[in-house]
């Protein structure tokens, strides 16, 4: 599990990489989030090699990965799926390892799916807080109440208590979840889908970026959404 498409394709086709000593019958575990095109070679050179890729990214964050509850998106045949979900249930709640599909690049167009379904809940949860406090509402009485309706959810539960803390000391850096949309909107671009919310918050976090929070949680995106109000970052 590394940060980029580069950094996996070093680790299995560069130099002294996995491909070089790859013994048929093996299976290689993919669980970063990548690009699902480049994933497709990169089990393709796999297969060559008489061997197995399997791409497996996750959702859950920092919790999910301390607490080895980690969701967990994967594809490949059924039988290599079996073959290593004893691996998987180590980091991941068994419940929430769902096999997506036999072909490779399925795992990875989930978990676009998962960080666009993320986007859309952290910018409606920082707009929500922004109004609330411009109001002069209290945002963490507004939380509460909604963590008790249909608004409910991961990204108002713990994104929302990192605004009102103004604590973006990172667990998933924002910089990350950039190219993650990146390669959403890329994708998406592909396949002839027009993803327009994405596509802001893809710009709000470029804002972030600008502004030096590169390195910051990406729920810092609501400090965006805040500065646009004239409020300070944290309530």
């Amino acid at each position: 599990m590394v940060p980029d498409t580069p950094d996996v394709e070093a680790v299995v086709s560069g130099p002294a990489g996995i491909l070089e000593s790859l013994t048929p019958g093996s299976v290689v575990i993919d669980m970063s989030s990548i690009s699902p095109v480049a994933t497709k070679a990169l089990a393709a050179s796999v297969a060559a090699k008489g061997s197995t890729m399997l791409d497996a990214p996750v959702s859950g964050g920092e919790i999910g990965a301390i607490n080895g509850t980690l969701s967990i998106m994967i594809d490949g045949a059924p039988d290599a799926v079996a073959r290593v979900r004893p691996i998987l249930e180590c980091m991941g709640n068994p419940e929430r390892i769902v096999h997506v599909g036999a072909e490779p690049g399925s795992g990875q167009i989930c978990k676009v799916c998962n960080q666009i379904a993320i986007g859309g809940a952290l910018a409606g949860v920082s707009e929500a807080f922004a109004l609330a406090r411009k109001a002069g509402v209290d945002p963490a009485k507004v939380r509460e109440a909604l963590l008790g309706g249909f608004a409910a959810s991961r990204v108002l539960e713990v994104h929302g208590e990192r605004m009102l803390k103004g604590n973006y000391v990172p667990g998933f850096r924002a910089r990350l979840y950039q190219k993650d949309l990146r390669l959403a909107n890329e994708t998406a671009g592909a396949h002839g889908v027009s993803i327009p919310a994405t596509a802001v918050v893809s710009q709000l976090l470029n804002a972030l970026a600008a502004a030096g929070g590169s390195d910051l949680d990406y729920s810092a995106l609501g400090t965006v959404l805040f500065g646009m109000a004239g409020l300070d970052k944290t309530s």
